[in-house]
Formats: C-alpha cells, sequence, structure tokens
C-alpha cells in the first residue's frame, strides 16, 4: 500500500520530482487508467497548496470531453473540444495556463469559486487522450514551474496507465 509522504522542497523542480516519485509509487503494478488517474487527482489536491479542484476530463468523442476522476465540488460533465479552458488546452495540443479565469474568453464556471486554472493535455504520440485540469480560488496561483511538473505528471500518468 502506498502512503503519500509530507514533500518539503526547496523550490518547485524539487517539489514535483518528489510528487513523480510519489506518483511512480502509485502507479507500480497498476495499469488502470481509471484507478491511477482517481489517486493522482487526491495526490494533486492533497499536496499543491491552495486548490479548490484537481481533476480529469477524457476524450470520449473527437469533439467532447467527459468528466474522469476529480478531488474537489461537483464539476461540469461535458465540454466540447474548443470551449472553455480544457476544451481550449485540447484544440490547441498544449497547456493552458490562466491566472485570472474572469479574462480568458469563454470561461466555463464549473465552480464560482475558481480564480486560476492549470489545464495539462494527457497526450500518447500525437493523440489527445484527456486533461489534467486544477483550479484554484486564488487569482495567479499557477506559473510555469507547476505546469512543467504537471506535464511531467501527466506523461507518467499516460506512460504508467492502460488509455486505449
Amino acid at each position: 500500500m502506498h502512503v503519500a509522504r509530507k514533500i518539503e522542497a526547496a523550490d518547485k523542480p524539487a517539489f514535483y520530482r518528489e510528487l513523480a516519485g510519489q506518483l511512480g509509487g502509485l502507479l507500480a503494478g497498476e495499469r488502470d487508467a481509471v484507478a491511477n488517474a482517481a489517486n493522482l487527482s487526491a495526490l494533486l489536491h492533497e499536496h499543491l497548496p491552495d486548490l479548490n479542484w484537481a481533476g480529469f476530463y477524457f476524450l470520449k468523442t473527437p469533439d467532447e470531453l467527459v468528466l474522469g476522476p476529480f478531488q474537489g465540488r461537483v464539476a461540469c460533465v461535458r465540454i466540447a473540444v474548443g470551449k472553455g479552458v480544457c476544451g481550449t488546452a485540447v484544440a490547441r495540443r498544449d497547456s493552458v495556463l490562466v491566472p485570472d479565469v474572469h479574462a480568458f474568453p469563454g470561461h466555463i464556471a464549473c465552480d464560482a469559486a475558481s480564480r486560476s486554472e492549470l489545464v495539462v493535455p494527457l497526450l500518447s504520440g500525437d493523440r489527445v487522450l484527456g486533461v489534467i485540469d486544477l483550479d484554484s480560488p486564488s487569482p495567479g496561483r499557477f506559473d510555469e514551474g507547476d505546469e512543467a511538473g504537471i506535464k511531467a505528471l501527466a506523461a507518467l500518468y499516460v506512460a504508467g496507465s492502460d488509455l486505449g
């Protein structure tokens, strides 16, 4: 059984390296994508300060994301590709870091308390499989260090899970 350890890192890269090590422990011997997404959501929600939502949306059709495992308040279930921050990340095939969601055209407010957001696509070769979505009640909560760290975790998740 994996037990999450408190992370005491001097800087963001070290923090995310430690978090990646813990994710590796969670993924060891388990390839079920839903189980792994649930555990990664919990790990992120537990260790990243100032979050109100951490979870997954999976690309179920070429034009629609569907809610996956998450930690936080009730969420939007379906998001069209190209809509909102999550749909925009899929359409761009790249991360979207939004310091103030109220300034993002077409933002979908699933939780009115969210003020900033980071969405990282789950990529397998040239295919987008879904996204990891992080929300915070604080404007400007996420930066490029968080983006790099979450991209690395997303890559570990994809490599360690059977996503079909």
